[in-house]
């Protein structure tokens, strides 16, 4: 490419360039070196997970995320230091969200938590890894993207809000998460270099331990890398000293990836797998016992004349089986599941003048999902047939979508994007274990049209004032639709054991699907306004107030079909667990997050001090009254970080208030107040880090919020023999001593 039409490209692709301080280098997508979109004061808000890239620096790194959408200034990042520094305490990507202003993890395996934001959780929050997409490959979501990697592997995480540009995806309602994981490094030279690191760690609560590792070999146009990890940890102990069954977990992660550059372009192929043995969940009436996952991406970025293109296109296959771990759960009842996801993603961005940026892009996405759960030898009520929960599901989705990013002057930047995503879903007919139990529900469910299409349509509108260098004002407005996944739709059968195999909810309750849902439309607004120093060394203020009404949010209310179980007592009861249908209903979310940080003194003999803290706040309820499922109560947190030399230290106070707002129609239960003190500090030289670490350190007996109900601790006698005892929530982590060694090289 002509040098002068290079120039020429970089100017009208980034305009704000004006607006960050000299001091700011240009970010680099090797070989793509593109000025940041995102202005100076914005800058402190959310930093962007890219390397600075500079000739005389002799090694850079490619990111994933560089020179991407627009970024909002409600958007959070995980950086890779964060998510690597967290697996001192924890092994589950999934709670990395409830670290982000907003942000929470709703309870299941020790490595499979749903994402939550804003209120919003489970498939409201699409995840993407290196901009793949999971579908649905379990009745109760036991395998949720996050899942699919350790902490450690992760670079980079990127959460957009609900009214993020059109551009960042489609087919979700709460959040858009994307995950980057082994990005290209490359170093100058044709001679190949290796670099990496190893870590093994240990938590005394619940005895668990693992290793991390990643190696990169490199030069100026080749990177290899691999990443993975192995974790394990037996069930965990409660303040108050109870142990809380089905709470044990094996897993492992592993991915490779292989990126060149060729002069104006990069390619990169990446595969990898999961492999879970045994996870229990103590908030489910099943465990995991085996999860094998296999999956391949490649992406492509270039540079042109006019502007840039991105390409992905991937597949991922899992075969997932549930039964029972014992000894705190025991039984026969094998349930299995195979799932396929295929897709492919292209976006071009045209620097159309020097004021306007232009963004198109296609995406297409299909899910594919049998589950089936084999007969049991000797027992009349599961056999003598296979039962067929969803056969040969199929969901296709489509969308298109165009964005234009105006900068108006130096203070004022719109964008505005509008979107089609339509939905196509198809399954085939079903059966039950036997006629005598499950014939009616079957018959009635194969006689009708199982064909849906969803003809979606997302907006969205952001205007952003920068009115000096120490303040930014952003105001948001999006339509963000989703269509029911698979259970919501064709999950058939209303036998009380069939329904209680339903849902990824964790609330002991059962579950029946419904033909007749519609796609859920969030109408959002969001105003954020931030403040720093001058310098954004001293202090900074985030705030973001946000409003959802919600057309034909996706619930449930109680089952009222004749074959429901526990008629009449069913449709009133508010102490046990219930059955529900799903159906749509409006409702409305509000709440406001604030974050913010603040120096506290810097001295050669004491180092540095800083103070940091958040605030998050969300309500939610339907138009009928009814309050909406997991919203987090008030909750915040302050801490003290330190450094000094080699040393880095933290004090960290968690707070969370009691949960009173609970959902009438699922019977959700109450939780108490809690305060949760950590520790963690470190000690890195050379080539070597110890981490050490004490979570909640006054040992405090505590409830999740998020948890759900504790099916397995508590019973009762039943014409079963035992059955969970309603009423109990899921129990949090007591004391733990944390420790974590990591070796570089």
């Amino acid at each position: 490419m002509p040098i002068h039409s290079r120039n020429i490209l970089r100017r009208a692709l980034n305009l704000t360039s004006a607006l960050v301080r000299p001091s700011f280098a240009v970010l680099c997508v090797a070989p793509l070196c593109l000025a940041p979109h995102l202005p100076a004061a914005a800058q402190t808000a959310v930093e962007l997970p890219t390397v600075v890239v500079r000739p005389a620096i002799p090694s850079t790194t490619v990111s994933g995320l560089a020179d991407g959408p627009f970024t909002p200034a409600d958007t959070a990042t995980i950086s890779g230091a964060q998510a690597q520094g967290a697996t001192l305490s924890t092994s589950d990507s999934g709670s990395l969200i409830s670290r982000i202003p907003g942000g929470a993890a709703w309870g299941a395996g020790g490595v499979s938590s749903l994402p939550a934001v804003n209120g919003m959780g489970a498939d409201r929050v699409q995840v993407s890894i290196n901009g793949m997409l999971f579908g649905l490959a379990c009745p109760n979501e036991m395998n949720p993207p996050m899942s699919f990697v350790n902490p450690a592997m992760i670079a980079s995480a990127r959460v957009y809000m609900g009214t993020a540009p059109v551009s960042v995806g489609g087919d979700y309602t709460g959040a858009k998460v994307d995950v980057v994981v082994a990005p290209a490094q490359f170093t100058p030279g044709q001679a190949l270099t290796t670099h990496g690191s190893v870590s093994g760690f240990y938590r005394s609560n619940g005895e668990g331990y693992g290793v991390d590792a990643n190696v990169t070999v490199s030069n100026e146009d080749t990177s290899v890398t691999y990443t993975g990890g192995w974790a394990r940890a037996n069930d965990y102990t409660a303040g108050d000293g109870t142990t809380i069954k089905s709470t044990m977990y094996e897993t492992q992660n592993h991915a490779l990836s292989i990126s060149k550059k060729v002069q104006e372009q990069l390619f990169t192929f990446q595969i990898g797998g999961q492999f879970i043995p045994s996870e229990g969940y103590v908030n489910q009436y099943m465990d995991l016992v085996e999860n094998k996952s296999i999956f391949g991406n490649a992406r492509y970025e270039g540079l042109f004349d006019w502007g840039k293109l991105e390409a992905t296109v991937f597949a991922n296959r899992v075969r997932h089986t549930m039964g029972f771990i014992e000894p705190d759960k025991d039984g026969d009842m094998p349930m299995d599941t195979r799932s396929t996801d295929l897709g492919y993603a292209l976006k071009g961005t045209f620097g159309v003048s020097a004021h306007d940026i232009v963004r198109l892009g296609n995406e297409l996405y299909y899910n594919n999902l049998d589950d089936w759960w084999p007969p049991v030898d000797g027992s009349m009520m599961m056999g003598p047939d296979t039962f067929i929960n969803i056969n040969n599901g199929q969901r296709l989705r489509l969308g298109t979508f165009g964005e234009w990013e105006r900068h108006i002057d130096d203070k004022w930047t719109a964008v505005f994007g509008l979107r089609n995503d339509i939905v196509w879903m198809n399954t085939g007919d079903v059966q039950g274990y036997n006629d005598m139990m499950y014939g009616q529900n079957a018959a009635l469910f194969n006689a009708q049209d199982h064909a849906r299409t969803d003809f979606n349509v997302d907006a969205s509108a952001i205007l952003r004032y920068e009115a000096n260098a120490s303040s930014l004002y952003e105001l948001g407005l999006a339509r963000k639709t989703r269509s029911p996944n698979f259970y919501e739709r064709y999950a058939w059968s209303t036998n009380a054991m069939a329904m209680s195999m339903i849902g990824w909810f964790g609330d002991g309750n059962g579950y029946v699907g419904n033909l007749d849902l519609v796609p859920e439309a969030a109408h959002t607004v969001s105003f954020t306004a931030t403040w720093h120093d001058p310098a954004k060394k001293v202090w900074e203020l985030r705030v973001s107030p946000y409003y959802s009404y919600v057309l034909d949010y996706i619930d449930a209310d109680r089952c009222a079909l004749s074959t429901c179980p526990n008629l009449p007592g069913n449709l009133t009861t508010t102490n046990n667990f219930v059955y529900l249908q799903f159906a749509n209903h409006d409702a409305w979310l509000y709440g406001v997050n604030m974050d913010g940080k603040l120096a506290l003194w810097d001295d050669i003999t004491y180092g540095q001090g800083a103070f940091r803290g958040s605030l998050n706040f969300v309500q939610g309820q339907r138009t009928d009254g009814v309050n909406l499922y997991h919203m987090m109560p008030l909750n915040g947190v302050v801490a003290i970080d330190h450094t000094l030399g080699h040393w880095s230290s933290s004090l960290e106070l968690q707070l969370v208030s009691s949960k009173t707002l609970v959902s009438q129609v699922r019977n959700e239960l109450e939780t108490s107040a809690y305060a949760l003190l950590n520790f963690r500090t470190s000690y890195e030289l050379d080539m070597v880090k110890v981490d050490f670490g004490v979570d909640n350190i006054f040992d405090t007996n505590y409830d999740l919020p998020l948890g759900g109900a504790n099916l397995v601790n508590y019973q009762v006698t039943s014409m079963m023999g035992s059955s969970a005892a309603w009423g109990y929530p899921v129990a949090g982590v007591g004391r733990s001593f944390n420790t974590r060694v990591t070796v570089k090289f």
